[in-house]
């Protein structure tokens, strides 16, 4: 059972670290343009198409939720989706590489030490063995960041200009940094929107709805604050950039573009499809989901960056620097796992 959560979530982890492939085909969009079409897949039809199959009645079974707990799964959702924009905003400026490394390995620090911060139990983490352990692994994941963040000072200054914009576009490492910053942060609302919409799940489980999928209508909350968010920005900027055009303009490959950005929402969607899907598989190791998601995404991100050359000119050296800080950032995602590990293991 728990073997088949870990694979749930390593294809999840895969699909997360490859939904940006598919916009790298887009031609001739502006980025809020294929941002924003590639958010109506993955965070209404694909929610909305997963949750009518799975679960009968939806919108009935959603209609007798508390409205509190409709309220702050939405709300997490949004404030979610302010992470996810940022996420995608890393990518353009950092590539996959630095930009999934950086954002994820706060996301995965932020996401351990935020909810005992705020619900005032962040010093009872320092007087027990699980809690040093899990303080432990965030050290070390902040160590993990400012060794890629190294690597990209690095990169910078080897690289030139033309060859940085060869593999990534848009390359701007102190932007993306910041970025990428905040988007870990803002994305760690994830899982408390999961956690808040957990009578959803419940309700599920009790109107008949296979464990395997009682998380289905939760994601249909949780994104549609992410897409409420996203879809604000980016009508934004279509409107300040004069790219709102980009949907109907002839001159551009409207049929690819349309499908390699839809392409890309769905398989962002699928890491919380098979997220959620890998959570009912991990018994009493449920605790380790957040922690296995974030190393899957890491691994299987940086394959991609690698496949993509994107740090192709850089020194042996620099490389040696990133893969060492990815690797530390993994580290730690395990180190917090076995900190989770320790606390749920009973006294004595």
């Amino acid at each position: 059972m728990i073997a088949l959560g870990v694979f749930l979530h390593a294809v999840g982890g895969f699909a997360a670290g490859s939904f940006y492939i598919p916009f790298k085909k887009v031609r001739g969009w502006a980025w809020e343009s294929y941002w924003f079409v590639g958010g109506v897949f993955s965070w209404i039809v694909a929610p909305l198409v997963i949750g009518y199959l799975t679960v009968p009645g939806l919108l009935s079974l959603l209609k007798n939720i508390e409205p509190a707990c409709l309220f702050w799964t939405y709300l997490f959702g949004v404030l979610w989706g302010i992470g996810g924009l940022t996420f995608g905003l890393s990518m353009r400026y950092l590539g996959m590489s630095l930009g999934y490394a950086i954002a994820l390995g706060f996301c995965a620090a932020f996401g351990t030490i935020i909810p005992p911060i705020f619900d005032g139990t962040f010093t009872d983490l320092l007087a027990t063995t699980s809690g040093r352990v899990i303080l432990a692994g965030v050290f070390v994941c902040l160590l993990g960041i400012a060794v890629c963040g190294w690597a990209g000072m690095c990169k910078e200054r080897e690289m030139s200009g033309e060859q940085k914009r060869l593999a990534i576009k848009e390359f701007d490492f102190v932007k993306g940094l910041l970025v990428a910053g905040f988007a870990g942060v803002m994305s760690s609302c994830m899982a408390y929107g999961l956690a808040a919409g957990k009578p959803i799940a419940e309700a599920a489980v009790k109107a008949s709805v296979k464990p395997l999928w009682q998380n289905s209508p939760v994601l249909v909350v949780v994104l549609l604050g992410g897409f409420t968010t996203n879809a604000l920005w980016c009508i934004i900027l279509n409107i300040k950039n004069r790219s709102a055009a980009n949907y109907i303009d002839g001159k551009t490959p409207l049929p690819t573009n349309y499908l390699f950005s839809a392409l890309a929402g769905v398989t962002w969607y699928l890491q919380f499809m098979f997220y959620g899907m890998g959570t009912t598989k991990m018994g009493t190791y449920d605790f380790s989901s957040w922690t296995i998601h974030m190393a899957f995404i890491i691994a299987f991100s940086n394959i991609w960056a690698l496949a993509l050359n994107e740090w192709k000119g850089a020194g042996r050296r620099t490389v040696r620097l990133v893969v060492a800080g990815i690797l530390i950032v993994v580290a730690s995602t395990i180190i917090v796992g076995a900190g989770n590990f320790l606390a749920q293991r009973p006294a004595g």
